[in-house]
């Protein structure tokens, strides 16, 4: 199991859709051209992701020596979570259980996706193992693990039809809890904006901007300037603020070709297992592959807004009282987390921003809360750091919010049981937005038969 696991989304992800490509009686040929196509547009993705870490890392390195903080925390990333979720003891047992229930879920129609993103089990597998390491309950991991699966692939549900509109890309669903569970505050915050006059009529669309401003509107440019600020807060040089912005333009300019690559890989795919599914079962009409936040980071109201946000996470670590860390490791991946905020505010740069500030507070104070528990949690599963010995915590994983409210709910905790009423009402209003989204295009289906 270690072993599979250890393959790299890149070369794992190719081969289950190879499989799936088979099962669905795509040719083989096909089947392998798609297959293939998939796995270089993620190896795509993650080289120019890989090259923009290398040169935004002595950026915040810079910023954070700039700052004078002597935080005592250390962010490590999401990497040393996964590899503690994995070495869980019954992690091999909750995986089968994770596909059975999916199964079950698919065969008595309480959900349309089926989860394929086996790596990004781990998020489940976590939620389980925080609580048995605060409460060596084994069963309340059990039930929470589950759960916390099972509430995921509804926001993928729920969030799916927003997806397909924002992505273009038909019969698929996000289900990794780093972007699903935002999913919901951003549809508030959404709604909220709607209400204010005036700001509600501030398009931040790339498409719009790029409109207006013609070149000038262009992601591209709009990362050149990106880099520009991000080089002068840094106190670079000239020659590294150029450099630095070339390479951030560059950045945004390629990811959505390369996302195009994967797309090619992936549309016939979904787009087959669909055609399949419904021969074989006509009710699953809406049924989709439960894929990686990934296949949305290529587009350039995503990759904006994650770079703007960053700066904003920086300056809100250092400002606000409390704080313990500096958001170092996990920074980068602000790309990814913002994914379907994005997708929840169609594309509004502006509004993404709005909506992702308060999640930044909350993942703040939380990650600086929970250090003293990954600490321990990650020298219990002999995960060392190399050349540190102090708390260690990680910006954006470690501060799920979803997941450390799912944590403390399963221990009774008085504030999370609290704000359960919250909580459910965002559920609530997920699924009202479902449900009037579905009920929309079912009419305009049948004003199109009529």
């Amino acid at each position: 199991m270690n072993y599979i696991l250890n393959l790299e989304v890149y070369v794992m992800l190719p081969i289950v859709m190879f499989i799936v490509s088979l099962i669905i009686q795509i040719p083989i040929k096909q089947a392998m051209k798609h297959a293939l196509t998939l796995g270089i547009g993620f190896i795509g993705i993650f080289m120019t992701l890989d090259h923009f870490v290398a040169k935004i890392a002595p950026v915040i390195e810079q910023v954070v020596e700039q700052t004078g903080s002597d935080l005592t925390v250390l962010d490590v990333g999401w990497p040393p979570l996964a590899a503690a979720a994995w070495s869980f003891k019954i992690a091999p047992i909750l995986m089968v259980v994770f596909i059975v229930i999916n199964i079950i879920m698919l065969w008595l129609k309480l959900t349309n996706t089926f989860n394929i993103d086996i790596w990004n089990f781990w998020h489940f597998l976590f939620t389980g193992q925080l609580v048995y390491a605060m409460s060596e309950d084994l069963t309340l991991s059990i039930i929470s693990s589950i759960t916390c699966m099972i509430i995921t692939i509804k926001l993928a549900d729920w969030s799916a039809e927003a997806t397909e509109e924002f992505s273009g890309i038909k019969g698929i669903s996000i289900s990794t809890l780093s972007a699903t569970a935002y999913y919901p505050i951003a549809l508030v915050t959404d709604k909220v904006i709607e209400r204010i006059p005036k700001i509600n009529r501030i398009n931040g669309n790339p498409e719009h901007i790029q409109k207006r401003l013609g070149f000038f509107g262009e992601p591209m440019f709009i990362g050149l300037l990106l880099g520009i600020g991000l080089g002068v807060i840094a106190g670079y040089d000239l020659k590294e603020v150029a450099d630095l912005a070339i390479n951030i333009a560059a950045v945004v300019f390629i990811l959505p070709r390369m996302a195009g690559i994967l797309g090619e890989g992936l549309i016939p795919i979904s787009t087959g297992a669909k055609n399949y599914l419904l021969d074989k079962f006509p009710s699953m009409e809406d049924a989709r592959i439960g894929m990686d936040l990934a296949v949305l980071i290529g587009y350039p109201a995503v990759i904006v807004s994650g770079i703007i946000l960053m700066p904003i996470a920086l300056i809100l670590a250092v400002l606000l009282p409390g704080i313990r860390f500096i958001p170092l490791a996990d920074l980068p991946n602000m790309i990814g987390a913002v994914t379907l905020v994005v997708v929840a505010t169609r594309g509004n740069l502006f509004r993404a921003v709005i909506a992702f500030i308060p999640i930044i507070i909350g993942k703040l104070y939380i990650a600086s809360a929970m250090a003293g528990t990954y600490t321990n949690l990650l020298d219990k599963a002999g995960i060392v750091i190399s050349q540190y010995k102090g708390n260690i915590t990680s910006f954006l994983d470690g501060g799920n919010l979803f997941r450390v409210y799912w944590v403390y709910l399963f221990q009774g905790n008085l504030w999370a049981i609290g704000i359960l009423p919250i909580f459910s009402l965002l559920i609530y209003i997920t699924w009202k937005e479902y449900k009037k989204r579905n009920d929309n295009l079912d009419n305009a289906f049948s004003k199109l038969e009529y």
